[in-house]
């Protein structure tokens, strides 16, 4: 009879009996009694094992991967795509941007010449104008100082004899007096 030891820990051995009938002769795969009917068994289980990968899990597993490979295909396809429709749009609105700002180069110098067309015509009107008032003020002016100067004779003739009235005591024949104004004048 074979008995084991145990050790727990507390350091005592403690000891089990296991019958020889229950261990057997060895270990059972390399028994020279079963080895025959092992090898018949592996070789159906084998076989069956074969046939069922090759004709269903490869199968699967293959259309798996066939199904994975035209879903990336397409993905990619589908993004390439894309990508030339993105960059097919980011051209346009690129050209789109720059006639934009063409355009509004093109509105922009065309009113700057408009409004520098219309001041440079305001500008000219306006100096019309004043060309106008101007010759019609030195005519005003002319006017007053012709009647000043015509009313000049008369005006010193009034003061001079009111001032030889005023020193004499006497005041000047008219005819002396015009005669001796002109002199001064001249």
């Amino acid at each position: 009879m074979a008995s084991q030891t145990h050790s727990n820990t507390e350091g005592t051995h403690e000891a089990i009996d296991v019958p020889a009938g229950e261990h057997g002769a060895g270990f059972p795969p390399f028994d020279s009694n079963t080895f025959a009917s092992q090898i018949l068994w592996l070789a159906i289980f084998f076989g069956l094992f074969y046939w069922i990968m090759k004709n269903v899990a490869v199968p699967r597993l293959a259309g798996i991967l066939e199904d994975r490979k035209d879903r990336i295909a397409g993905d990619l396809a589908e993004a390439n795509r894309l990508k030339q429709e993105t960059d097919a749009a980011i051209a346009a609105y690129e050209q789109a941007l720059a006639e934009a700002r063409n355009k509004a180069h093109g509105i922009a110098a065309e009113t700057r010449a408009k409004l520098k067309a219309e001041n440079e015509a305001r500008r000219e009107k306006a100096e019309a104008d004043l060309a106008v008032k101007l010759a019609a003020a030195e005519s005003n002016i002319a006017d007053i100082k012709a009647k000043a100067l015509s009313q000049v004779g008369e005006i010193a003739g009034e003061t001079t004899s009111a001032l030889v009235e005023a020193l004499v005591g006497k005041a000047p024949k008219e005819a002396d007096l015009s005669k001796a104004v002109k002199a001064a004048m001249n």
